[in-house]
Parts: C-alpha cells; sequence; structure tokens
C-alpha cells in the first residue's frame, strides 16, 4: 500500500476519524491492528515474521533488563506466535478479492481453509520453539546477570540478523560460492532459495537491534507491555522505509497519552503534502528518463550518462525523503514525532558532513551500532580507517544483496577514509591563530580587503558544493547500475568519451521541469536562513507556496506511480 495511494487515503481516513475518538489503550490497540493490515496488504504471510521477531525480541529485551518475562506476558508470547502462524501462513489470504471502487469484498470459502503443507509446517514448528523456550527459561533465570544480559544480547542480535540473512543475503552468497568454486574447476551444484525479500526488513531489523543494544548498555528500560512493544514493532508510517527510530524516541510517545494539537497537525499535512510532491511530481516523473539509460543494453553517450546520473541522484533524494516527509507527516496528525532524516544533504561540502544530513537514522546507527564498538576513532589512525571502511562497506551491502552495492560503501569509505588523512594532515602543526583583539591597529584588515577576502571565501564554498555533488553523484551511479560490467562501461564512457553531447534519454515530464526550480530554490532559502521557510514568510506568500505545489503534484497524477526506492531494503 503507497502513500500515493487510493488505497492508503481510504485507509488512513478511517484510522484518522477513530483514533481521536479513543483512549489511549484504545488508541494502541487501533494502531497496531492498523500497522498489521497495512503490512499485511502487501503479503500478509510475512505478519508472522513480524510476529515472531516481535516476540523474540520483547522476551531478550525482559531477560536483559529484569531477568525474567511475567507468566502473563509469557502466555501472551506463546499464544501470539503459535495463533500468528496459523492465522497468517496457513489461511488462504489470496482468495480474498478487494475492491475499492466501489467498496466491496468477496470472499472464496472453499479456497480460505487452511490445507497448505508449509503452513501447518510452520505451526508446527512454532509449537516446538514455543515449548523449548519455556523448558529452557527456568535455567536462563538461573543464569548470573552479565553472563544472561550477553547471552540474550547475542541472541536477539542473531536471531535478527539471521532471519534478515536467509531472506536478503543467503542466495547472493551461495550464487558467488559457486561461481567461486566453478573458477578453481570444481563443480558444485547448490540449493537456492525461492523467498520472496519481505519489504522493509532492513529497517525493523535495525530497529530490534537497537532496542537489545540500548537496554544491555543501560540507556533504555525493558518495555513490559507485550502489545505496545508490538506497536513499537510494527507501527506503520515508518515501517517500510524508515525512519530507523530508536525505541527510547518511539517507545515514550506510544505508552503516554498523545493530545491533538492543531499546530502539529498543520505541520504534518504541510510534511504530507510536500512528501509527496517530491515523489509523485518529481521523483516519478523521471524514473522513465533515468531507466532508459540505466535499464537499457544498448551504447549510451558521454550526456546521457551525465544526465540519467545526475537525474537519478535528484530522483532518489526526493522518493526517499518524500517518503520520510510523508511518515513523518502521517506520524504527526496522530501525535507522534519521527526522527528527523534529511537536512539538506546536497549542500554538504564534504562526505563527514554528507553523511550528518543523508539518511540520518542509518548513519547515527551505523555510528552507535557498528563504528563505535568496532573501536571508532580510540585506537589510531589506521584502526580508524578500517573501522570506517568496515562500516561503509557493511552500510553498503545492507542496501542490497549485491555486488555494486558493496562497490557502492567502499566508495563512500574511500571518501571518508580520504578527507580524514587530508584534514588530518592539513591541521597538523598548523599555528593558533591570533584574534583580532591581539592583533595591533595596523596588523588589522580593511573593510574593503575583508568584503572581497569573504567574497572570495564564499565562492571556494561553493565550488566545494558542486565538486563533492559531483563525486556524489558517480557513488549513485555505483549505487543505480544494474551490474559491475555495467559500471565498468560506463566509466569508461565518463573518462574516455568526454564532448558526446548526442542525447537519446527522453525528456522528463512537465511536473519534474516545474518542480526541480521550485524545490532547488525552497532548500537554497532553508540553507541560507538555516531556519524552515515557512516559518518567517507571510500568509499570501505561504497560501501561493501551498497552491503551486498542489498544482504541480496535480500534473504529476499522469507519472506512471512506482514502488517507493527504499521499500526495497
Amino acid at each position: 500500500m503507497l502513500f500515493n495511494s487510493t488505497e492508503f487515503l481510504f485507509f488512513f481516513f478511517i484510522v484518522y476519524l477513530l483514533y481521536w475518538l479513543i483512549s489511549l489503550r484504545s488508541q494502541n490497540r487501533l494502531l497496531l491492528v492498523a500497522s498489521y493490515f497495512f503490512y499485511g496488504w502487501w503479503d500478509v504471510r510475512f505478519l508472522y515474521l513480524i510476529v515472531l521477531s516481535t516476540a523474540i525480541d520483547f522476551c531478550c529485551g525482559a531477560m536483559i533488563d529484569r531477568g525474567y518475562v511475567s507468566r502473563l506476558n509469557r502466555q501472551i508470547v506463546s499464544g501470539s506466535v503459535v495463533l500468528a502462524a496459523f492465522f497468517f501462513d496457513t489461511l488462504r489470504w489470496d482468495a480474498i478479492d478487494w475492491h475499492l471502487n466501489p467498496l466491496q469484498l468477496s470472499i472464496e470459502w472453499n479456497h480460505f481453509l487452511p490445507n497448505t503443507l508449509a503452513g501447518w509446517s510452520i505451526v508446527i514448528g512454532s509449537f516446538a520453539i514455543i515449548i523449548a523456550a519455556n523448558l529452557l527459561y527456568p535455567l536462563a533465570t538461573q543464569l548470573p546477570d552479565k553472563r544472561r544480559q550477553k547471552f540474550f544480547l547475542i541472541t536477539s542480535i542473531v536471531v535478527n540478523l539471521l532471519i534478515l540473512g536467509v531472506f536478503k543475503y543467503f542466495n547472493f552468497f551461495i550464487e558467488n560460492a559457486e561461481k567461486l568454486f566453478q573458477t578453481v574447476g570444481i563443480q558444485s551444484d547448490f540449493v537456492l532459495l525461492n523467498l520472496i525479500l519481505p519489504v522493509g526488513i532492513s529497517f525493523y531489523t535495525f530497529k530490534a537491534i537497537s532496542y537489545a543494544f540500548d537496554v544491555y548498555q543501560g540507556k533504555l528500560e525493558s518495555c513490559d507491555r507485550f502489545w505496545d512493544f508490538s506497536l513499537f514493532w510494527a507501527y506503520f508510517p515508518p515501517l517500510f522505509a524508515g525512519p530507523i527510530d530508536r525505541a527510547s524516541q518511539l517507545l515514550p510517545q506510544l505508552v503516554n497519552a498523545r493530545k491533538f494539537s492543531l499546530e502539529q497537525s498543520g505541520q504534518g499535512i504541510f510534511l504530507i503534502l510536500f512528501g509527496l510532491f517530491k515523489k509523485v511530481a518529481i521523483a516519478d516523473g523521471m524514473a522513465g528518463s533515468v531507466s532508459a539509460v540505466y535499464d537499457t543494453t544498448g551504447a549510451v553517450s558521454w550526456l546521457d550518462i551525465v544526465l540519467a546520473t545526475f537525474l537519478y541522484a535528484i530522483q532518489i533524494y526526493c522518493d526517499f525523503s518524500g517518503y520520510s516527509d510523508t511518515a513523518r507527516g502521517v506520524s504527526k496528525l496522530l501525535g507522534i514525532e519521527l526522527a528527523f532524516n534529511f537536512d539538506l544533504p546536497y549542500f554538504s561540502k564534504n562526505p563527514s558532513e554528507f553523511w550528518r544530513h543523508w539518511h540520518i537514522s542509518l548513519s547515527t546507527w551505523l555510528r552507535d551500532y557498528l563504528y563505535i564498538p568496532l573501536g571508532g576513532s580510540r585506537h589510531g589512525e589506521a584502526s580508524t580507517y578500517r573501522n570506517l571502511m568496515t562500516t561503509m562497506v557493511l552500510g553498503g551491502l545492507w542496501h542490497g544483496a549485491a555486488w555494486n552495492f558493496i562497490l557502492w560503501g567502499f566508495y563512500q569509505g574511500s571518501l571518508l577514509c580520504g578527507y580524514r588523512a587530508l584534514t588530518v594532515k592539513a591541521n597538523r602543526g598548523q599555528p593558533v591563530k591570533n584574534t583580532d583583539s591581539q592583533r595591533s591597529p595596523h596588523q588589522k584588515r580593511t573593510n574593503l580587503f575583508a568584503l572581497l577576502s569573504q567574497f572570495s571565501q564564499s565562492i571556494v564554498e561553493v565550488l566545494k558544493v558542486f565538486l563533492f555533488f559531483g563525486l556524489t553523484c558517480y557513488g549513485w551511479m555505483l549505487f543505480r547500475a544494474t551490474s559491475l560490467t555495467q559500471i565498468i562501461s560506463f566509466t569508461n564512457v565518463l573518462f574516455t568519451d568526454f564532448g558526446n553531447f548526442a542525447v537519446s534519454m527522453p525528456k522528463p515530464g512537465l511536473s519534474v521541469l516545474l518542480g526541480i526550480p521550485i524545490l532547488i530554490g525552497y532548500e537554497l532559502l532553508e540553507y541560507l536562513s538555516r531556519k524552515p521557510v515557512l516559518s518567517y514568510v507571510n500568509i499570501p506568500v505561504r497560501s501561493a507556496f501551498y497552491a503551486t505545489l498542489i498544482l504541480i503534484l496535480l500534473m504529476g497524477g499522469s507519472n506512471e506511480p512506482a514502488q517507493f526506492i527504499y521499500s526495497q531494503f
């Protein structure tokens, strides 16, 4: 169910109307049901995976923090896992035919009965897991505190990464192992799994790991209500593509009362409008032009690659930040604040600054739960470079099971290491400059010289932005490429075919041509003023801006809708 679909509009309209008419506990139950419905709309079978992971992380968190799980919670967890296995994986939900124009619902009852061997296998396996866990529970409570906490932290991390690895990376590693054996003359016939990748699995896996880690480090108390924790795990606005909210930020908002705020709702409506404007009018409008170059098997020119890569840099930013804005806006309407995920990243002048402004919830997650535990910058320069590179390569692999993502991570790590090396070298032995108070009157610069110096410095800063944006765009070429062969081919064209300005790429739609200047102008004003533009403009200007966004958004309605890029990760 896409944010820019009729189904979501209808779904959220009902949820929103009911939400503010009921109590806190009822609100949370409504949101949990709505979240499961939202995710199940894509594929109901994977709701069992969410329930199972929720149960494991809830119990691990309680064992890390308190050393026990109450009998009532054990009963709720056990029953939920078994019922989820039966309800989501044995019943034929594909027999339900949904229609929204007008709303109709028809069910083929003869096919809806439980009749799948795989589904019953999951039910039996769930019974076995529950029985084993309850038999081993008394032994787990007797472990020494430190040993128990470490054991359940490792259990949570291993289980979450194992689920992620099986669905996302198993076939990738098996296929590459098979190729490796073939290169040395060993014939092999490995088994590949025919699995569908659960939408958003990387996002909710990272959210689960951060919860266990924060509880282990004493930064957070474990949640003692299974249904509240289930809502934290499955809360639908950020479920498919983030932001990756921390439990310390989101859980308190879920367990405490929310109040309707007209100001917060107004901010939410603007974020939804601006997010859909970026997604529908710009990202979807240029998707065809980008695909015409990157999905082709024919020859393309130097200018084709440059234009398509530039457009893709805009596309992925508008697509992903559009999702984040819309998710934050929807959540604001429910009285819940999500993490800020993008802060004008294309105005960055270096890789370090870029990763403080792009996909902030992921970059801070990688910093806190990977880079710092690896040692960060605490053990010398060589270790720092190793940790930076390891973090970014694994961050690239997180995006997808393909070599181009690994190469993209290696490229980003190289930029960070190179920038750090240059910065350290430039700062080494640099003398401390005298301040104006220490200078004699004859040493002070004249006003004219100061203005010229400031102007030249501004030019240098602008050039740094453009230079680093060019480096970022080459990284996006690695990210978007369909194969290593295409990366080599495109790189060769970029460096050896300069001057070939022939263009075969189709022109983007009108909504793109009008939307990009408005987006750039808006973000430039925000960058220069260092505060939200709409916070200091008058009502007529604000109204005109809203009207312009709506008009271009309506133009973008003719663009072919596309799945959010990051939902596949």
